[in-house]
């Protein structure tokens, strides 16, 4: 009969386990994508997951709008104290799948001076879409190969729920959206 304790204890281990690895229904790691960083490797969407992070979509070969959202979330940054930078996870996603390779993530990176710790990843092809459409960012392939795009920040918990979303209208940081940031690293 000590079998029966034992086998009790086991299964509640495996039951909290599994609620505690349960994403919350409206977190965007419910989609099942994959994406290769700047250096080639292979990361599925859902291993974001664990870190709150701000993440954006844009594409290496745009000259307006990208750089701007690219300075706007290194002002975003500028502004943490350095244990909030280290706590915060910047995450830029690619839109152009086919020209953002590797070689031309990582020299974006360079060009920008982005600090270290970001993540430049891009998804598969019949993923963007995918990663657009949980993140609310609208975007349009025009002819001549540039992309219209909502030019947004998202805020991410560490289970990845949308906390909050700043608009890029320019290089400097929005007051407000720095005050969300803030209060979630503040958290539990």
């Amino acid at each position: 009969m000590k079998c029966i304790p034992f086998l009790l204890i086991a299964l509640l281990a495996v039951t909290g386990a599994a609620r505690a690895q349960a994403l919350p229904g409206d977190s965007v790691y419910h989609l099942s994508a994959s994406t290769q960083d700047a250096s080639g490797q292979l990361v599925a969407w859902s291993s974001l997951r664990g870190q709150p992070r701000v993440v954006s979509m844009f594409y290496t070969h745009c000259h307006l709008m990208c750089p701007l959202i690219i300075e706007n979330s290194k002002s975003v940054q500028k502004q943490l104290a350095p244990a909030e930078r280290r706590r915060l996870g910047m995450v830029m996603v690619s839109l152009d799948p086919v020209r953002d390779t590797p070689a031309a993530m990582q020299d974006v990176a360079e060009r920008h001076r982005v600090p270290d710790g970001w993540q430049f990843l891009t998804p598969a092809d019949n993923d963007v879409r995918a990663i657009a459409s949980v993140l609310d960012v609208r975007y349009r392939v025009r002819e001549d190969g540039s992309i219209n795009h909502t030019s947004v920040l998202v805020l991410l918990d560490a289970d990845g729920r949308i906390r909050a979303r700043s608009e890029v209208t320019g290089a400097a940081a929005d007051p407000q959206f720095l005050i969300q940031i803030k209060a979630l690293l503040a958290g539990p």
